[in-house]
Formats: structure tokens, C-alpha cells, sequence
């Protein structure tokens, strides 16, 4: 167990799984029929800019070519060393990187020290005219529960949370933590988007609940009409 972990942690090995990660999904995306829901979706995004993108844990595989191109994006990826494979695949695809741990939890949790590292170098990102995209949910807590994170940096920054998710008519469940689809390629694609969620600069922490579960409806929307757009049943669909 400890030998595995560490031939996993080996900088050779990372670079070598990370490269390959890329070319894997470059190849899901070049054999892929994408479809856009809205049609008009990279222009509604460009008039918004700078924005925070939301998505699930275990759906964000192919969430790089969500970029409309030129776009500044950096995605915001935990320090841990079990991340530094998909840091390596997401420079690979040419978008930017947060190195942090997430703000995910209840308001007292993202003002701890450690949470506030990533809602930080989030806002600063923001502010500083780039998007960022991020999982909403709280890792390896309870399934599809937004946190009050990303909530704060919408309230903070002034920028709309944008929810969107990704799916493909042919893909792999695993049954993980975060209930990853891994996407295959040659299957119809779609990349769907739900309307923005513009949070008060004045809210009072006693709302940020009521934002979270609108992170979380809109979010459930975007995925039931991703999967109905490819024609597949989203494992989802039952809670």
C-alpha cells in the first residue's frame, strides 16, 4: 500500500498519468458530437465575465473544454498530492490553476485559516478580471450538497455563480466518493448551462443556506438536461 502511494507521488510518474489524461480527454472531445444548451452559451458567458463556474465532483472530467477560447480561466485544484495528476492535466489543456483547498463548508468552516486560502486566491482571480471554475459540493461529504464557499466568493467578489455540467452518451460510473461518470469517446456531448446566480453583496450569513440550495437546484437542473440532451438516464435521477 505505502509502496504504491509512493510510486503515485513520483514526479515522473504524475507527469507521465497527467500527459496521459489530456490526451485522453483531447480524444474524447475530437470524437465527440457536442451540442450547446443554450445554443448562444460561450456568448451569454463572454458578456458576464469575469464568473465563477460551478459544477459537481465526479463530472468535471471534460469541464476544460467548457472554456470559450482566449477566455482566462484557472480552476482551482486541492495542494494534496492525490490532485497533482489532474493540476498536470488541466495545465495540459492550457487553462490556469488555484492551488488550494476549497472554502466548501458552512460559513464558520470557510473562515477557518485553511479555507481561507483558496477563497482568497479565488477572489483575488476575480478580481483580477479572470473566470474561475470550481466543484461546488463539499469533498467526500454528503452527495450534490452545495457549500457555502462558493456562495461567499460570489457575495465577495460581485461575480455570478454560473452552473454547468457536462455528459455523454456513453460513459463509465464508478462508484466513488464523488460518483464519477467517466466520459468515452465517439458519443453525443452536451455542454449545458443554467441561468446566472447573482448573490447580494449585503447578504447576511443567516441567507447564505437559501444560495446554497439555489447553487444546488441550478446545478441539478444543468445536469438532468445534460444527460437528456445525449439521450442517457443519469444515475442521478433517483436522489
Amino acid at each position: 500500500m505505502q509502496l504504491g502511494r509512493r510510486i503515485t507521488r513520483s514526479p515522473l510518474v504524475q507527469q507521465t498519468l497527467g500527459t496521459l489524461l489530456a490526451g485522453y480527454l483531447k480524444t474524447v472531445r475530437h470524437t465527440s458530437r457536442f451540442v450547446f444548451d443554450p445554443p448562444d452559451l460561450y456568448e451569454r458567458v463572454a458578456g458576464m465575465t469575469p464568473v465563477i463556474i460551478a459544477m459537481w465532483h465526479g463530472q468535471h472530467f471534460m469541464m476544460p473544454f467548457a472554456r470559450p477560447e482566449g477566455m482566462d480561466v484557472r480552476v482551482m485544484i486541492s495542494r494534496h498530492a492525490e490532485a497533482e495528476v489532474n493540476a498536470i492535466a488541466v495545465r495540459r489543456l492550457g487553462l490556469g490553476l488555484i492551488r488550494a483547498s476549497g472554502a466548501h463548508g458552512s460559513v464558520r468552516e470557510v473562515r477557518r485559516k485553511g479555507g481561507m486560502i483558496g477563497f482568497r486566491e479565488t477572489v483575488r482571480a476575480l478580481k483580477e478580471g479572470a473566470s474561475v471554475a470550481l466543484t461546488a459540493d463539499v469533498p467526500k461529504g454528503p452527495a450534490k450538497v452545495a457549500g457555502a464557499g462558493i456562495v461567499l466568493m460570489a457575495k465577495y467578489s460581485g461575480r455570478p455563480i454560473i452552473p454547468v455540467a457536462f455528459a455523454t452518451s456513453r460513459n463509465i460510473d464508478v462508484n466513488s466518493w464523488d460518483s464519477a461518470s467517466i466520459n468515452l469517446p465517439f458519443s453525443r456531448a452536451a455542454l449545458v448551462m443554467e441561468e446566472p446566480i447573482f448573490v447580494p453583496a449585503d447578504l447576511p450569513d443567516g441567507e447564505i443556506d437559501a444560495y446554497r440550495g439555489r447553487v444546488k437546484d441550478g446545478l441539478d437542473r444543468a445536469t438532468a438536461r445534460a444527460y437528456a440532451r445525449v439521450g442517457a438516464r443519469s444515475k442521478f435521477d433517483n436522489g
